[in-house]
């Protein structure tokens, strides 16, 4: 069934129709598709979608359901840290880490106390001088490229090159119940004040020709652990657009988040936004399925 396209706006009889073929039992992304097909922009179809659907289902629902008419059936694993029984503190073999927040959908985990004041201080002097402006991959390729999303200044360390580096590699593995192997080295960002990085998502888009390439070195990135070193006066907390959450760049905090298939229904889209006053600085740890080298 097609709808008569008349303009680009989203009217009631337009969220009226979308409802009416969720109630008929219509997979969001054929509704999407029916929209296409009748020349709706994307970004309003997707727009009408989420206004109509999320009040009636809610996101997690609607994330759901998305991921189920991608066709991507079972996901891959993912890491995962020992939450059963809601623990406040997790106790790892060298240090215990706070739980200060949990989303199941998508996975979010924040961590508190994950590394020490004199940790994050040395890991910024041991990577200072290497820090270049930062890069992303470049899709077509497989290969990298400065991009004018990400307004940041970085460094990649080699996977376990200072006994710094092996310490904190271990605790992420302790955490994430990963092993150390199937993680990538880690990154170190600056981001001075104007610095953001766009929202986007870290898994690898496999309908880019590049991917493929990527993929050969440990295949799909399946989560992300952000560890903030520096606190900004103000700004730089890294978003969630898709379920609006926020969180602040807190010193030894460790953000956490998965993605079990490339597909935008993870709701991992996320940034980081513009540092307004003082500098914001990261490590990244991104995790693989399989051995990454």
């Amino acid at each position: 069934m097609q709808i008569q396209l008349l303009d680009q706006s989203v009217t009631p009889e337009l969220r009226e129709w979308i409802l009416a073929q969720a109630q008929a039992g219509c997979a969001p992304n054929d509704i999407l598709k029916a929209m296409h097909a009748s020349g709706w922009d994307d970004a309003v179809a997707r727009a009408a979608m989420a206004q109509t659907l999320q009040p009636a289902v809610g996101q997690a629902t609607l994330l759901q359901l998305q991921a189920a008419a991608a066709g991507a059936g079972v996901g891959s694993p993912v890491p995962e840290p020992e939450l059963l029984g809601a623990p406040s503190v997790l106790r790892l073999p060298d240090r215990d880490v706070q739980v200060l927040l949990t989303m199941k959908r998508p996975r979010v985990v924040l961590f508190g106390s994950f590394m020490s004041d004199e940790e994050c201080d040395a890991l910024m002097d041991l990577s200072r001088p290497r820090l270049a402006r930062s890069e992303t991959v470049d899709h077509k390729s497989g290969g990298s490229e400065v991009n004018a999303a990400r307004t940041s200044d970085g460094m990649f360390f080699e996977r376990g090159e200072a006994p710094l580096i092996q310490r904190i590699e271990r605790r992420i593995a302790a955490l994430l119940q990963w092993p150390v192997e199937r993680g990538e080295g880690l990154q170190i960002l600056r981001y001075r004040p104007g610095a953001q990085y766009r929202p986007h998502f870290d898994y690898f888009d496999p309908a880019q020709p590049g991917t493929a390439a990527v993929l050969k070195r440990g295949g799909q990135r399946v989560g992300t652990l952000i560890m903030y070193l520096h606190v900004p006066k103000s700004g730089g907390g890294t978003v969630f657009p898709d379920v609006g959450l926020e969180v602040a760049p807190v010193k030894g905090h460790a953000l956490f988040f998965s993605y079990d298939r490339p597909h935008e229904s993870t709701g991992t889209l996320h940034g980081g936004s513009p540092v307004t006053d003082g500098e914001k600085w990261v490590a990244t740890k991104w995790m693989r399925e399989g051995v990454f080298g």
